[in-house]
């Protein structure tokens, strides 16, 4: 079988630089990162230099999407070597126990990044994955809630909480989530098109004309 670099008549800069933009751009395109990155791994590791790192961190994630533990083990092996106290790397050493279901083991990683510094986003947010992954909605809605309050800010949590109340039926608290994402992204039209959606959900004629007023500026 043709390599990557065969295939696309590619040379290792061109993979490397490939890599760099999907990470700029937030690309989720696991299965192709996983079929650049592994080759570039393999075959022209020793020419990447410092970029190594980010981009074991970055196949290794993609590798977990697609259920290669061979290729996120190895990833993660490495990253060890290197950093073997490094917060980020015990955060991806859990969620590679998220990916084999070993989830009390995950929230134990996750607990031990807390004891160590409780201002740490990722890993709270990872707990809250775990809750969500073994269909505890109340809890991991509980989490969120105290997650906010001190990072009232975060766009991602407020969304996530918002799709976990729509989940439960609960609109009119999906809908107060969605108002204080567009209160920062009025001009997000994804935002205005779910609000719309919620509040046309939500039936009664006030809740009707807002959703048209929503679903008309989300068009525009």
């Amino acid at each position: 079988m043709a390599s990557v670099s065969e295939m696309y008549d590619v040379g290792w800069e061109e993979m490397r630089d490939k890599l760099r933009k999907w990470r700029e751009d937030n690309c989720r395109n696991s299965e192709q990162i996983v079929d650049v990155g592994e080759e570039l791994i393999s075959d022209h590791g020793s020419k990447l230099g410092d970029d190594i790192w980010i981009i074991y961190e970055q196949v290794m994630i993609a590798a977990l999407d697609c259920s290669r533990d061979d290729l996120a083990l190895t990833c993660l092996q490495e990253l060890r070597k290197q950093f073997p106290d490094s917060h980020r790397v015990k955060r991806l050493s859990g969620m590679r126990l998220e990916a084999l279901e070993r989830y009390d083991e995950a929230s134990k990683h996750y607990d031990a990044i807390l004891q160590d510094d409780p201002t740490n986003t990722a890993a709270r947010k990872r707990k809250i994955s775990i809750l969500k992954a073994q269909g505890k909605s109340a809890e991991a809605i509980r989490e969120l809630n105290e997650y906010l309050e001190q990072f009232v800010a975060d766009q991602e949590a407020w969304h996530e909480l918002s799709e976990l109340y729509i989940n439960e039926h609960d609109y009119g608290k999906a809908a107060f989530c969605l108002e204080e994402l567009m209160m920062t992204n009025p001009h997000n039209h994804l935002y205005c098109e779910q609000y719309a959606e919620v509040k046309y959900t939500q039936g009664g004629l006030e809740n009707l004309e807002l959703s048209r007023k929503y679903f008309a500026q989300a068009l525009s």
